[in-house]
């Protein structure tokens, strides 16, 4: 038997493993202003709901507001949202690789041959980045972006580039092509595109095979149109991929998809993210669900900034449970963090990030545990330990 000393002392040893198997990292991507380093990484404690107040990690780079972790995390890419006016007056997508002690260390940067990229998805064999060029300007226009992905994780210069037609019927933003994100089904088999400026999604089906080059073909429904000035933003799939929700972003609303086996997409309905009676600015944002499927949130970061809650129905319906005060200004992005028990949200415009409990029974938002400052901040995407 181990005298009393050493046992005290083998437990004090142990006890810093045992706080630290609670402490995850996350990457946080933000715009940038004056000589901000532009990405960060942070710890979180998932025990607690403690985000440390400081950066254990910043790495200089000019607007990278939206990061992709790779399948085996050994590589993230970001999008430099850079356009006219801009430091760097040039859009393009960062790589970066990720060693076991996540430490990053930037590898290539290419153009994306667009203004102001704003989104990114890796295919699912990591072949390719797709990157949504929004062009805030009319001219040129929003556009998307194929880069090839070489197998050390650099990114290769653009071999599929594709243009879209305006809807026209916001004459303020509507007067081009606006793609704000791009995303694959959860199969894999097609990618769908979202253009604000268009008031539609395109469909592509994802088939390297045929054409190296140009990896990504209209499917046999090459487009769903949404309702007129809606301006649809970011998408995401139920688990069985049958169901999909996309964030109408000039609506302030959702709009609830059925996906058929050839990648067609149909409106079913349409949910407000505002109350009733609500007058003010509309603004849907970021949209997630929870991992275990059961909950959808959507952020409206219009005059009322504030997250909505959704319980998903087996059919794909959605129930609003929620509407919770985002804690700031224009929240561009929120993360649930791998516990389930905390929501992290990018208050863009107060440059914080709020850490807001969460009930992964019920899914309601709870109440506000912490506020960092971090400059205009777009992303939050955690890391596995």
């Amino acid at each position: 038997m181990l005298p009393l000393f050493r046992l005290m002392a083998l437990v004090t040893s142990v006890l810093p493993l045992i706080a630290s198997a609670a402490t995850v990292d996350l990457l946080v991507g933000s715009y940038t202003k004056g000589e901000q380093p532009g990405l960060y990484a942070y710890r979180f404690d998932t025990d607690n709901g403690k985000l440390d107040a400081r950066p254990w990690q910043q790495l200089r780079l000019d607007n990278p507001s939206w990061l992709v972790l790779s399948a085996d995390q050994k590589h993230v890419y970001a999008v430099n949202e850079n356009g006219p006016g801009a430091r760097d007056g040039v859009g393009r997508a960062s790589a970066l690789s990720l060693d076991a002690q996540h430490k990053l260390t930037l590898r290539n940067q290419v153009t994306t041959l667009g203004d102001e990229p704003t989104f990114a998805s890796l295919s699912p064999d990591g072949h390719y980045l797709l990157v949504a060029n929004y062009s805030v300007h009319a001219d040129p226009g929003g556009s998307l972006a194929v880069l090839p992905v070489a197998a050390d994780g650099t990114l290769q210069p653009v071999t599929q580039l594709s243009t879209y037609q305006a809807s026209h019927v916001d004459k303020a933003r509507q007067l081009s092509a606006h793609i704000h994100s791009v995303n694959f089904a959860p199969d894999g088999r097609f990618a769908y595109v979202a253009d604000l400026g268009g008031d539609r999604v395109y469909a592509y089906r994802y088939a390297p095979g045929d054409n190296a080059e140009h990896p990504l073909q209209p499917a046999a429904k090459a487009f769903l149109a949404l309702p007129p000035g809606s301006g649809p933003r970011h998408l995401v799939f139920d688990k069985t991929g049958k169901h999909a929700y996309l964030t109408l972003e000039m609506a302030g609303q959702v709009a609830v998809l059925d996906v058929a086996t050839d990648g067609a997409l149909t409106l079913r309905t349409v949910v407000n993210l505002f109350a009733p009676g609500f007058n003010g600015d509309k603004g849907a944002g970021a949209i997630h669900r929870s991992a275990d499927g059961r909950f959808l949130y959507a952020v409206d970061r219009g005059t009322d900034n504030h997250v909505a809650v959704f319980a998903v129905g087996v059919d794909g319906g959605l129930s609003l449970l929620q509407r919770r005060a985002a804690e700031g200004r224009q929240p561009r992005e929120f993360s649930i963090d791998p516990s389930g028990r905390f929501l992290l949200v990018a208050d863009q415009g107060d440059n914080r990030i709020a850490v807001i409990a969460r009930d992964p029974a019920n899914g309601h938002l709870g109440k506000t545990l912490q506020i960092i400052e971090v400059t205009a901040p777009s992303d939050i995407k955690f890391l596995k330990p």
